[in-house]
């Protein structure tokens, strides 16, 4: 039986469409050094790679 990792499931995210979507790093301390506009840049998910994406799709297939 296939399981899903779970460590990968808290991580990304698969949308409808099947890309792959991460956390953007840097959010959570030190942040009166970054600007604004990258603070706000830092709360929109992004797309994993190719490579990446294949993996984590691997890794979870029940999403």
């Amino acid at each position: 039986m296939q399981k899903t990792k779970k460590s990968i499931a808290k991580r990304f995210k698969i949308t409808a469409g099947g890309k792959v979507l991460r956390r953007s790093p840097g959010k959570r301390h030190l942040l009166s050094a970054k600007s604004i506009k990258q603070k706000r840049a830092m709360g929109h998910d992004k797309p994993v790679c190719p490579g990446v994406a294949a993996n984590v799709k691997k890794a979870m297939p029940f999403a």
